[in-house]
């Protein structure tokens, strides 16, 4: 489809011209698209007779956009990208920077930057900005008077520190004397929206100071609006799940599944380390009892994204159910009264907790209260797909992708409730159906370039996916360097996953070694920074022979725990204070080292 209309927006190009320039195309980023937009317009002026030289100086700006990002798991990265590419086709010269790759004190010679910033847990920065943030915040910049800059902020509003990240680059650049070119927004997990408003927004401000001569506008724009949205987050590949099963066992307190799904005839490449979005529906049944406990019917009409639909399709596709988050509470709590929920919202950890236990039905169930469609409609957040560490390397299984999937199941006063994503692939979907997919790509979990580096990882739990994926892909690669794996679940008799697996690469001498933590098999409970404290001096020696370390998984306990413990036997077994050991775990992530996958 999107091939017949490349065709039919670029009509000089035949059908066959359109398949190659597609099929390149489909491997480039937004950034390198809008590259490679500009050469080709400068081929286009060699031939018309103007020489390339001459060419490019007749698109020289007279200023400069700097494009920022720092980014956890992509989306950062992703809108960054897009706003690089549409300053391009706007014609406003911008560069592009991971904020890793980019010296601070850069900023005193900078006119113009816009920032795209994630925060990571509990209002920490992305791990490829903290070097960057430690700067700003200790003020080693010096004064910025010359500067104009804008902050867009990504976060999740379930979180205390909401887009934290964002709000103290604003504070420290405002600090620093730089002027805002416009207010900085804080984005929650259904961003697209009001990002692209933001963008808009700020090259709108830009234009008249940093426009370039409007020779080659108009160029980039087919092409890379009908390329670059090929299989993303906005055009998903329609895949078949090939295989659903579940990998604990009969007697296990968790219910946790590998997913097979087919890429064949996507196109989508992947790399270990990187995540697998998944657009879901949502459980039918759910959507009904909604609907009744508001009082509303099932084929009252409403406008998503300027189509008319039933409210009930437009819950089952197109809204948040299965996540309880603050918004819905306060606006919820404004409609019905209910004074229980008015209560919460005063109280930010309260209100925290109640979230992560409770649905949308359990919350309108608070209060009987009967809402119209438009009024359910908005105050409710739109759909955002789930995103799951890849479980495979392309190199074992070539167009397949694999996933380690937890069911969220619980009970909320006797009633049953699952997770929106899980359930859908667990219990929704049977073998042979399609999931809508697209790849997320993750550079800040990668394995070392060196295949010779030693590797520690830390995955408990469905933390074990990328880890699968790494030795897939270090089997594959003949990698020489050691490989040492800490796993931990409840039993080792029913949550031991992939054991066969590991016990081949143990046995195959691709896994060095392998330390297990299978809490409720003995009386006090053991847990891998336990593991990680026992094994200290081994650790620290790997580190020191140029070991990087990974954690997948728990971002609320288990991550926290897992860097105290590693902070603690550099202290102990690198013969440091406490301030110096944190300086050496500090320099490992700033040599991307140390590198987390926490959820």
């Amino acid at each position: 489809m999107l091939l017949k209309e490349l065709a039919a927006a670029a009509s000089p190009l035949n059908e066959q011209q359109v398949h190659k320039l597609t099929q390149v195309a489909a491997e480039l980023s937004a950034t390198q698209l809008a590259w490679v937009s500009g050469y080709f317009y400068g081929i286009s002026q060699q031939a018309q007779g103007v020489p390339l030289a001459a060419a490019s100086a007749a698109v020289q700006p007279s200023g400069k956009l700097t494009i920022l990002y720092a980014s956890q798991t992509g989306n950062a990265k992703g809108v960054a990208e897009t706003l690089k590419a549409q300053a391009d086709a706007a014609g406003v010269a911008a560069e592009l920077f991971n904020v890793a790759d980019y010296k601070v004190k850069q900023l005193k010679k900078e006119t113009h930057v816009l920032i795209v910033t994630s925060t990571n847990g509990e209002g920490e920065p992305p791990d490829d900005a903290i070097e960057f943030h430690k700067q700003l915040k200790t003020g080693k910049v010096g004064k910025l008077e010359g500067l104009h800059y804008g902050i867009l902020a990504l976060g999740d509003s379930s979180y205390e520190f909401f887009c934290q990240t964002g709000k103290d680059f604003d504070d420290y650049l405002a600090k620093a004397g730089a002027t805002r070119l416009l207010e900085r927004i804080d984005c929650d997990v259904d961003y697209e929206g009001a990002a692209e408003g933001w963008s808009k927004s700020a090259l709108g401000l830009l234009k008249d100071a940093l426009q370039v001569e409007a020779a080659n506008q108009a160029l980039p724009a087919v092409a890379t609006q009908g390329v670059a949205s090929l299989y993303t987050k906005k055009h998903p590949f329609a895949a078949e799940l090939v295989t659903n099963q579940k990998i604990t066992g009969r007697d296990s307190d968790k219910d946790i599944r590998h997913i097979e799904i087919s890429l064949e005839g996507s196109g989508l490449t992947y790399q270990p380390g990187d995540a697998l979005g998944v657009w879901f529906s949502n459980d039918e049944a759910l959507v009904d009892a909604l609907l009744a406990q508001v009082g509303v019917a099932a084929d009252a009409k409403v406008k998503v994204d300027d189509e008319l639909l039933s409210i009930r399709e437009a819950l089952i596709h197109h809204y948040e159910l299965t996540q309880g988050y603050a918004g819905f509470v306060q606006a919820y709590a404004e409609l019905s009264g209910a004074k229980k929920l008015q209560k919460l919202v005063e109280d930010k950890a309260a209100l925290r907790e109640y979230c992560a236990g409770h649905q949308i039905l359990d919350i309108v169930r608070e209060k009987k209260t009967k809402l119209t469609a438009e009024q359910l409609q908005g105050v409710l957040r739109r759909l955002t797909p789930r995103l799951y560490s890849i479980a495979s390397a392309q190199a074992e299984v070539e167009e397949e992708v694999h996933l380690t999937v937890g069911v969220v199941r619980y009970d909320n006063k006797g009633e049953p409730r699952a997770g929106g994503a899980s359930s859908f692939l667990a219990d929704r979907l049977a073998e042979g159906g399609q999931v809508r997919v697209f790849v997320e790509h993750n550079d800040n979990f990668r394995l070392p370039a060196d295949d010779n580096t030693p590797v520690i990882m830390v995955g408990p739990g469905t933390g074990i996916a990328p880890f699968r994926a790494f030795m897939q892909e270090r089997e594959a690669r003949d990698a020489e360097g050691k490989n040492w794996l800490f796993f931990g679940n409840p039993h080792f008799t029913q949550d031991f996953l992939y054991q066969l697996e590991w016990q081949r690469y143990v046995k195959s001498g691709l896994l060095s070694r392998i330390s297990l933590a299978f809490s409720r098999d003995q009386a006090d409970k053991v847990y891998v920074q336990h593991k990680l404290r026992q094994q200290g001096a081994e650790v620290y020696a790997w580190l020191e022979q140029g070991a990087h370390f990974y954690v997948c998984g728990d971002a609320n306990k288990m991550a926290k725990d897992v860097h105290e413990a590693l902070i603690e036997l550099v202290a102990e077994h690198g013969n440091k204070s406490r301030e110096q050991a944190e300086e050496y775990v500090d320099a490992l992530r700033s040599a991307k080292r140390y590198q987390r996958d926490v959820y």
